[in-house]
């Protein structure tokens, strides 16, 4: 057996962490050697397929789907916080291509935080060169898809066929796993004063273009806040926004 594949199959059976739940049509061990197959077939030892942080969550322990990282590795990472910030999602960032990072890619973008403790664990285990790309899936949720391991720069051909393969994943997970909704339905006003207010509209303006009373509006915004376990205005645009109701 290839090392790189033995690598992955390893990890597949003693270090894969997944949130996919179990009792769906496709099981959380078939996603995880569907991912798995991937790595092995563009010959990297690691993968990694986590959501894209973002602002309300940004840890590496809440975003990570599967991975065969060693839990070592996965607990150092998860102490040190860096994901959210790392080179690897910076580069993301700033483009629709894949990525090839062969510098440290999961340690911190900014210069003053550099950690080479974290970047020889990592070299340790063998994750020296990153292949990395973003998709989003039909709910737009955002996500990494990343491979590591021991080897050159991928043609223009096995890259595209990697990200297509990473396409047809995608597809099915979301489909398994559909996007989460608020407990309680919001009524089309209640949006409608979140919408206006995603738009920095005040409770008096949005009384003035709905043509309603202040007091109202700030009834729907509070039912709305409710509905979405908010805690201010802010955090339930977020949630709407994310739940695609705005």
């Amino acid at each position: 057996m290839k090392k790189q594949e033995r690598a992955v199959r390893d990890g597949v059976g003693d270090a894969v962490f997944s949130r996919i739940a179990s009792a769906q049509k496709m099981s959380s061990e078939r996603f995880n050697d569907c991912v798995a197959e991937m790595a092995v077939e563009a010959g990297f030892n690691h993968y990694l397929f986590a959501e894209f942080p973002r602002g309300d969550r940004s840890g590496f322990a809440s975003n990570y789907l599967a991975s065969n990282w060693p839990q070592e590795l996965i607990d150092l990472y998860e102490e040190v916080d860096l994901f959210y910030c790392s080179k690897l999602v910076s580069a993301l960032k700033t483009t629709a291509m894949p990525v090839f990072c062969d510098k440290a890619p999961f340690e911190s973008a900014a210069a003053n935080q550099g950690n080479d403790r974290l970047t020889a664990h990592f070299r340790g285990h063998g994750l020296k060169d990153t292949f990395a790309f973003a998709l989003h899936d039909m709910h737009l949720r955002h996500f990494i898809f990343a491979f590591s391991g021991e080897r050159v720069r991928l043609a223009r051909e096995e890259a595209m066929q990697q990200v297509f393969r990473a396409m047809e994943f995608l597809e099915l997970f979301a489909q398994q796993n559909p996007v989460e909704q608020p407990m309680e339905n919001l009524s089309s006003r209640e949006i409608e004063c979140l919408r206006w207010s995603a738009a920095g509209k005040s409770s008096e303006e949005i009384a003035i273009i709905l043509d309603l009373s202040a007091h109202t509006v700030i009834g729907y915004l509070k039912s709305a806040m409710r509905k979405l376990d908010s805690v201010n205005r802010m955090q339930a645009i977020a949630r709407a926004l994310r739940y695609r109701l705005l």
